[in-house]
């Protein structure tokens, strides 16, 4: 059957199981569009009002689906406008197939209008990119896009078409959904391993995103059962294991729970599962390590030894690696160490709290996770996306859509609609007034979509978290983190379309928090707090747990 490429890029995404596109129209994906119109009633495009906004959604919708993300771009600024979202993804391993129109390929290198080099920009934060200029390739290479943005560590791919490609007309043959490569278990280090955890008197899990990827929360709990260990998370590891599980710490690091922070540190064996030991969560490296070993297990060997040396490395795909070792682990009992992490756990400055009778950001956070079920949290990048992960006790994986590598501001209203869309389900997104301005305009796309998305912006009229590092290591010098901005949300948000309400008492929290939860469709709710309110625990840049600070 004989396709134009246009028509067989929309042929070849149903192949591969996409139902939904996020993206924004231009000239030199026209024809795109045109098959789009076609195949409306076979495949779901979500229109947004920037790129960069359907780059978040694409991320947010394969995080919480599992599925891969894709969105289309024109050529030129369109194009430009999906690399903030792509090396978002890129940094938080998450699978996403970028397709962006060019110019005719008899124009590429003459400056045309809107013409970019979209490969060349994004080699360094793609796992591959193409430009295809044979329209006989583009089925296979779309193919071979999802196999690579799948295959190992997941992460975005690129594919660039020009408009004379998108038109041509070749012969396309279906095939099968692509199927994953899964990364053996080198057998030979697994001994290795078991005798190293065996021989541990005081071991810790360090359970990063990799967990959340590969689906393992199941085999992380039985593994801490089996071994009698504590559970710590990076930020991308949260949602991994239940809050409630009693092994579990919380997050560690920078800004983690104390505890967790602690333990790790008191460990004589770190054992670190699909996580890259990022400066944020070790703080000074030479420290962090020193005194006990290190078993890294990653999908990707490029990480291992990178930040923190491997005593034993286990290469592969985390829920694999985890299953083997749980079927020849012996099950251990560790009664001091158990004693020892319950004495932390329990210890004054593993309680630290804000006022409970105020509002505030634990106060509100708390409030929203009592009503809100099972609903999918996003957050932006800040104070709130912090305190987030300190006060949210999240239940199921895939529930927690954060940027954590990159630290993308204005990523968490775009990351919701994605999320909305994906889980079909209830989306809080918890958000404050300096990154919310970024992106404020994808309300257009939650109300025009009808999307029940909660959104609050916790408001401290301030950059919150420069502020806190002005107030800490700058002798309170706020250079251009007041923000004194007279936006007033309310009348915003209604001006798109939406309901919304300002909460500035604390003896309304509960009722305007339910009142936001039970509208059918997006809501917002501006709560007023504190400029001066911190993030702690906090361990300074290049420092240790014995130089946190617990007060403000």
């Amino acid at each position: 059957m004989k396709l134009s490429g246009a028509a067989i890029i929309i042929e070849t995404l149903l192949e591969q199981g996409v139902d939904t596109v996020f993206g924004y129209p231009g000239g030199a994906v026209l024809n795109l569009y045109d098959e789009l119109y076609k195949a409306k009633d076979r495949i779901t495009h979500i229109t947004t009002c920037h790129e960069q906004g359907a780059t978040h959604a694409a991320d947010a919708y394969a995080r919480v689906s599992g599925k891969t993300g894709v969105v289309f771009a024109t050529s030129g600024p369109g194009a430009t406008n999906l690399t903030t979202g792509i090396a978002s993804a890129f940094l938080d391993s998450t699978p996403m197939v970028a397709i962006t129109g060019n110019v005719a390929t008899t124009l590429i290198g003459l400056d045309s209008f809107q013409e970019v080099d979209i490969c060349g920009i994004t080699m360094p934060i793609t796992k591959h990119n193409y430009i295809v200029k044979d329209v006989r390739k583009l089925a296979d290479t779309i193919r071979e896009a999802f196999f690579i943005a799948n295959s190992g560590r997941p992460g975005p791919v690129l594919i660039d078409v020009p408009k004379d490609v998108q038109i041509a007309k070749t012969e396309f043959t279906p095939a099968p959904k692509v199927a994953v490569k899964k990364q053996a278990t080198p057998s030979i280090n697994l001994a290795e391993a078991v005798e190293l955890i065996s021989s541990a008197q005081r071991p810790y899990i360090y359970a990063g995103g990799g967990v959340v990827i590969s689906d393992a929360s199941e085999e992380l709990a039985i593994f801490a059962d089996k071994i009698d260990a504590p559970i710590g998370t990076s930020m991308m590891g949260l949602s991994s294991v239940r809050s409630d599980n009693p092994r579990f710490l919380g997050m560690s690091g920078m800004h983690g729970k104390y505890a967790a922070t602690k333990l790790m540190y008191e460990s004589d064996l770190i054992i670190a599962i699909g996580t890259r030991f990022s400066d944020r969560a070790t703080g000074n490296k030479k420290e962090f390590s020193n005194g006990k070993k290190v078993l890294h297990i990653d999908i990707d060997p490029a990480e291992i030894g990178k930040n923190i040396p491997a005593y034993v490395a286990l290469i592969g795909d985390v829920k694999t690696v985890l299953a083997e070792l749980n079927a020849v682990l012996s099950k251990a009992e560790r009664k001091d160490w158990a004693i020892r992490v319950e004495e932390i756990k329990t210890c004054p400055d593993s309680r630290l709290e804000m006022d409970p009778y105020n509002l505030n950001a634990e106060t509100v956070i708390k409030a929203v996770n009592k009503y809100a079920g099972d609903a999918v949290i996003a957050t932006d990048v800040g104070q709130h996306q912090m305190w987030t992960a300190m006060y949210y006790n999240f239940k199921k994986p895939r529930t927690f859509v954060t940027s954590g590598g990159l630290g993308t501001m204005g990523f968490g209203l775009g990351a919701a609609i994605g999320s909305a869309v994906g889980s079909r389900n209830r989306t809080v997104l918890f958000t404050s007034d300096g990154s919310f301005h970024m992106n404020m305009n994808e309300m257009a796309t939650a109300v025009s979509f009808h999307l029940p998305i909660l959104i609050v912006v916790l408001n401290n009229n301030a950059l919150g978290m420069v502020r806190q590092w002005q107030t800490l290591f700058y002798g309170c010098r706020y250079s251009n983190t007041t923000l004194n901005r007279k936006t007033d949300y309310v009348k915003l948000a209604e001006a798109f379309g939406m309901k919304a309400e300002r909460l500035d008492d604390f003896s309304k929290l509960d009722e305007t928090i339910q009142r936001g939860l039970a509208h059918d469709g997006p809501y917002l709710i501006e709560a007023v707090i504190d400029s001066d309110d911190k993030v702690l625990p906090m361990i300074p840049p290049n420092g240790t747990i014995n130089d946190i600070i617990l007060k403000g």
